[in-house]
């Protein structure tokens, strides 16, 4: 009789039942609610109050990073000890790693397009508040714009710099160097504080807000479209670096080999298209779209 439990012959992996696909969807839910009930600020009633929707918003973001290690782990385990991850799987892994980069790519072109359908019709005549707002202009009268000589461009050259220390990591790991490839793993993760750090500082002293000013209702605009544009690719640089980290800490714990780390090369697969995300953004935003302006 035939041992039901056998391992089947074949090159696919056939995933066990598992609790974290509608776990994390009940954290997210959670999260969802508690975040549109704590921005409501619903004062009328306790249920809807602020105290309640921050506390939901927490906790659900708690299991969400719970359901994210617990579900990792169990991939982990199936590559590094269990064996599932053949070939064929690997390839599938790779399809849907690049499927999720061009779902990123798409939320870029939508900021990007905000940006550009404010630069390059400023003077729009079907939308004339706009005419009236711009002045026919980009950057808008009266709006004071970043010059990207200066962090803007530090930025350029820490990132492109981490692209290449990373590159240098996963030669290392190719030829089974493991100091090389810790190496460079903590130099790109240090990289990607200092660019989030200048960032940061970037922000703090930008000459115009996110928030709507009515004095000046032509600095939103730019606001709003400088900061969801470069906001959106500082995040994914954050992300990117937790995804380095994790990537350091299974270095050190032995895992990835020459031929099978497919956690690490989707960190640089990642981390690359962070960095030519960054020069479009460079390029297009701080130097093309502030030719012209009043610079700080």
């Amino acid at each position: 009789m035939a041992d039901g439990h056998a391992k089947p012959q074949h090159d696919y992996h056939l995933v066990d039942p598992s609790p974290w696909p509608i776990a994390g969807a009940f954290a997210a839910l959670a999260t969802a609610i508690g975040a549109i009930m704590w921005m409501a600020q619903h004062k009328g009633s306790p249920i809807y109050g602020q105290t309640w929707g921050g506390t939901l918003f927490f906790a659900g973001f708690a299991a969400i990073l719970a359901v994210m290690y617990a579900w990792w782990s169990d991939i982990v385990r199936e590559a590094e000890t269990e064996g599932h991850h053949t070939p064929v799987v690997q390839l599938h892994h790779r399809y849907g790693m690049i499927l999720f980069i061009l779902s990123e790519v798409m939320f870029f072109v939508a900021w990007f397009w905000a940006f550009f359908n404010s630069s390059i019709f400023p003077d729009d005549v079907w939308q004339v508040t706009r005419t009236e707002l711009f002045q026919g202009v980009w950057p808008p009268k009266g709006v004071e714009v970043l010059s990207p000589w200066k962090l803007p461009l530090l930025n350029t050259i820490i990132l492109l710099t981490s692209g290449a220390t990373l590159t240098w990591a996963h030669h290392g790991l190719l030829h089974n160097d493991r100091d090389q490839l810790k190496k460079g793993l903590i130099a790109t993760i240090a990289l990607g504080l200092i660019f989030t750090a200048v960032q940061g500082y970037e922000y703090a002293h930008a000459p115009f807000a996110f928030s709507f000013d009515p004095a000046h209702p032509a600095a939103t605009n730019y606001g709003s479209t400088f900061f969801m544009a470069t906001g959106f690719h500082g995040f994914h640089v954050i992300v990117g670096t937790l995804f380095l980290i994790v990537c350091l800490v299974r270095t050190y714990k032995g895992h990835f080999k020459p031929d099978q780390h497919l956690g690490f090369e989707f960190a640089a697969w990642y981390w690359h298209f962070v960095d030519v995300v960054w020069l479009f953004l460079f390029c297009c935003i701080y130097v093309w779209g502030n030719w012209g302006g009043a610079m700080e």
